[in-house]
């Protein structure tokens, strides 16, 4: 796979700004847990305060808006900017969690358990879940970017979207599965590491079937 010296350029400041808003999000996770777990991270998760819980709802949304806007700045058509928007959030991601070990020393292990976000409800689940989710978003967001660089437009069937939802539906299922002890400040079940394996395998195979589908010279469909 070759990469267009323009997409190249991008791909490096996107991934610029992944790693630094990385670091803006693990430096306020650091306050947060100075103040809520003194003594160490750890579950049962502590319940935050009202007021902290609405700054760290909009907090989420607001950083998921500037991961949005990173993509649509930096691509030009709809596709595009998706896959640039996979880059930087993949990015992010991972680098959240590399500032988190170089700050606080955490996580300890790949299967600690970790707060993946709070919109709508509670996302809990081991560290590895996400990384591993995050490194295939780079990826298929490398290639999305490298495809439509080469003038072919990048358009995924209707199978595609079919089992992409549903691994969606998997891997939110594997994370909000057990919110009724999390709200209620009690040790989590054991999570299923067989959700994560089955949607990430559905997420590959989507994502190979609409890579397979023929490429399409958009100056010819102009």
């Amino acid at each position: 796979m070759t990469l267009d010296v323009n997409v190249i350029r991008k791909l490096a400041w996107i991934a610029v700004f992944g790693v630094a808003f990385a670091y803006v999000e693990s430096s306020i996770v650091v306050y947060l847990r100075a103040v809520y777990y003194p003594e160490g991270f750890a579950f049962p998760l502590k319940l935050i305060s009202q007021e902290h819980l609405v700054v760290e709802l909009a907090r989420e949304l607001a950083t998921l808006i500037m991961l949005g806007a990173a993509g649509i700045i930096a691509g030009t058509r709809a596709w595009e900017r998706f896959g640039y928007f996979l880059v930087v959030f993949g990015i992010w991601d991972i680098f959240y969690y590399v500032w988190l070990k170089v700050i606080l020393d955490w996580p300890l292990t790949l299967v600690d358990w970790d707060v993946l976000f709070l919109i709508p409800l509670p996302w809990i689940g081991p560290v590895i879940a996400p990384l591993i989710i995050a490194a295939l978003m780079t990826f298929c967001g490398v290639i999305i970017t490298s495809r439509i660089s080469k003038g072919d437009y990048f358009r995924p069937s209707i199978l595609s979207w079919s089992v992409a939802i549903i691994a969606t539906v998997i891997l939110l299922y594997s994370f909000i599965l057990d919110i009724p002890a999390t709200l209620q400040g009690k040790m989590p079940a054991p999570y299923h590491y067989e959700f994560l394996v089955v949607g990430l395998l559905l997420y590959l195979a989507g994502f190979f079937v609409a890579c397979k589908r023929p490429l399409v010279d958009s100056k010819k469909t102009a």
